[in-house]
């Protein structure tokens, strides 16, 4: 029979003993087979005896029943059989980009890497023009325009690249797992970086400043109190505490010298418990889990590193965070105190991750063996280190006077 296939449709199919159809009258060739038992499944048909069984009533919707049926038979009257048949690929036709990254890429991303809400936020808010074509329709042309838009508008090569590794990863994982058997930026080729580049740290006068600016902050965050507790003591209320002798006011002079001075990540600070800071040892472990290669690492710390951390453990309460959030959980962000330092201090084109260049410059410039560079950043690969080699003393002139 023909009727229009409705939720209320299926809810009332009768078990009959015997199996019959209901071809739906929106969609032709989209009909529900009821077996004699009473199963229910969505099939659809494009020739004489030719079908596809798509799924069953329950787990697969009518919505998506019929948007896939519609693409079954657009590919049968375009190649004469549907794609998922001709190229063997199990169950229904593709989806969209949009529904594989939410449906099926993400789930496994979220399994096996780190900062998956970054991964996520960059894909839905970097591809919008192409989310809803199907897999298999998006073409080289499609990301490379994409990415033309991007570089007209001002971004760097480095953040070009980085977005489409992003993009990349999700059509990698598409042609792994069969859904397509080409992948559409085989001929895209990343764009060509400075890996040598400009390594940004800190002057001796900015380094200076910057010390200032934080000493300064403090200076005024004590004298606020002062003049809050006055006011308070004036109406009888009770006093906060006084940080007229408290070597930190908050968290921040702490989290930037220890950051000066270990070249943690910031998410590594973020993480990082009082029970991976070994006071015997003079050592802070970084672990696995919370670092960007999933290695432990080991950081000593030097005779500044120590005293801050020594300090700032007396007055920084019982949470097992080094750094905690006012509630005492994990902090997420230092955004606004970091850029308002900066520009106390005159300090221009600084970011928090170049504190971790500054770290690892003054060790080059120091002496230190690029590989023991290496350890003390958590690098994979000495070619991460490697942009700092030009900062060793003398190293390239002592080996011109070689010959």
């Amino acid at each position: 029979m023909k009727e229009k296939i409705t939720a209320k449709l299926l809810a009332g199919l009768q078990v009959t003993g015997r199996e019959y159809e209901v071809h739906d009258t929106i969609i032709t060739g989209l009909f529900v087979r009821v077996t004699a038992a009473g199963a229910k499944s969505y099939v659809v048909t494009w020739a004489r005896g030719r079908k596809k069984t798509l799924g069953r009533v329950g787990i697969l919707t009518l919505d998506q029943a019929r948007q896939e049926a519609t693409q079954y038979l657009a590919d049968a009257r375009k190649h004469g059989e549907p794609l998922a048949v001709t190229q063997g690929r199990k169950g229904s036709a593709l989806p969209s980009l949009r529904r594989f990254i939410d449906d099926t890429y993400m789930p496994w991303f979220k399994t096996h890497h780190k900062g998956h809400e970054k991964t996520l936020h960059t894909l839905h808010n970097n591809f919008e023009a192409i989310m809803d074509q199907r897999l298999d329709a998006i073409t080289g042309r499609d990301l490379d325009q994409i990415r033309t838009g991007w570089m007209q508008s001002g971004n760097k090569a480095s953040t070009v690249n980085r977005k489409m590794g992003s993009i990349s990863g999700v059509f990698s994982r598409a042609v792994e797992w069969e859904y397509i058997s080409v992948h559409p930026m085989d001929k895209l080729k990343a764009l060509k970086v400075d890996s040598m580049g400009l390594v940004r740290y800190l002057d001796a006068d900015e380094n200076k400043r910057l010390r200032e600016a934080l000493d300064a902050r403090q200076d005024e965050a004590r004298i606020e109190r002062e003049t809050a507790n006055k006011w308070r003591a004036d109406r009888g209320q009770e006093l906060f505490p006084s940080l007229l002798e408290a070597p930190f006011t908050d968290h921040l002079k702490p989290m930037v010298l220890v950051s000066l001075n270990t070249g943690m990540r910031r998410g590594e600070l973020f993480d990082l418990k009082w029970s991976e800071v070994n006071f015997q040892a003079k050592t802070i472990t970084a672990a696995g889990a919370t670092t960007k290669t999933s290695d432990t690492r080991h950081i000593p710390m030097n005779k500044e590193t120590f005293g801050v951390l020594e300090d700032w453990k007396k007055q920084s309460g019982k949470s097992r965070y080094v750094f905690p959030s006012q509630a005492g959980g994990r902090l997420d962000d230092v955004k606004s105190a970091w850029l308002n330092l900066l520009e106390r201090a005159k300090i221009v084109s600084f970011r928090w991750h170049d504190m971790r260049h500054d770290f690892a410059s003054r060790l080059v410039m120091a002496g230190v063996p690029l590989n023991t560079v290496r350890d003390l950043l958590g690098h994979s690969d000495i070619k991460m280190t490697l942009r700092y080699a030009h900062l060793a003393p003398g190293t390239k002139a002592a080996a011109v006077e070689l010959i």
